[in-house]
């Protein structure tokens, strides 16, 4: 059995791929093995996987952000050795995740559009380029994070329109010294800024929301993906905010001279479909 997991900050998707080709989905709360100690990541997988999917894993691919280097690889091969044992671990980027899924064996651009953004060139096999990403202050362009940051940078210098503005103060109740806590002072700053997408989803039609959604998408395409051989290949869009404002983003991608490619909400499926062909 082949085992897949997309791991988020919340929530990891898994897929159980059987030697019939068969596909069971499981999901469990958030793994990060950059900051679980090896018993709390065990305790997951004992006591959520197990139970749907048993122990006979032969290989087991595991793809999040920050999932790189000796040490990460490490731990996640021990504690997945433990929990199925004769199993091998592949832990590899969600940059790699993103690739796989939308080109499959083929070269081609992937892009990451979700909490925060990333991108790069993929040569059938691996990343053969990649710009760099920046985090939500200094890249991340057009993520839900960029999107959040902006809006919020709006409200408080006194920009939004009349309407928008009495709607968000209405609904949040957010002062600034209420938003300098929740960005400066407090965790998961990005995941804060990026949880007003839906807010900026109800108001994308007018003018001052639609000016900041396709500037944030044309911000993205002309500092990341101008790097890319972008007239050979289209450019493919892996997560929510591609998803929700794919309409939006294919004018812009369309108006930067680009070809708009494959739009997925998650990675999963797709990679479903990559290692089932695994030459």
């Amino acid at each position: 059995m082949q085992l897949i997991a997309d791991s988020g900050s919340t929530k990891v998707s898994w897929r159980a791929i059987a030697e019939d080709g068969s596909v069971k989905t499981v999901e469990t709360v958030g793994i990060n093995p950059v900051f679980m100690e090896d018993a709390e990541i065990e305790k997951i997988l004992n006591e959520n996987l197990v139970p749907e999917i048993g122990t006979k894993v032969d290989r087991i691919y595991f793809y999040g952000a920050g999932m790189v280097g000796g040490e990460i690889s490490a731990k996640l091969e021990r504690c997945f050795g433990k929990v199925f044992p004769g199993s091998t671990c592949e832990a590899s980027s969600d940059v790699l995740a993103a690739a796989r899924a939308l080109c499959g064996h083929k070269p081609g651009i992937a892009c990451i559009l979700g909490t925060g953004s990333n991108s790069c060139f993929y040569d059938g096999e691996g990343i053969a380029q990649n710009v760099r990403a920046g985090g939500f202050i200094l890249g991340d362009e057009a993520s839900g994070a960029y999107l959040g940051k902006r809006l919020i940078s709006d409200f408080i210098k006194g920009l939004l329109p009349p309407a928008i503005e009495n709607e968000f103060t209405k609904r949040y109740g957010l002062d600034y010294m209420a938003i300098v806590q929740k960005v400066y002072r407090e965790p998961m700053p990005s995941r804060f800024l990026a949880s007003f997408s839906p807010f900026i989803s109800e108001f994308k039609n007018h003018p001052h929301m639609a000016n900041l959604l396709k500037s944030s998408f044309e911000e993205f395409l002309h500092r990341n993906i101008v790097h890319y051989d972008y007239k050979k290949y289209p450019v493919n869009f892996v997560g929510s905010i591609a998803f929700y404002y794919k309409d939006i983003l294919e004018k812009a991608v369309n108006a930067a001279g680009m070809r708009m490619g494959i739009v997925l909400k998650g990675p999963i499926d797709g990679l479903v479909e990559y290692h089932k062909n695994v030459k």
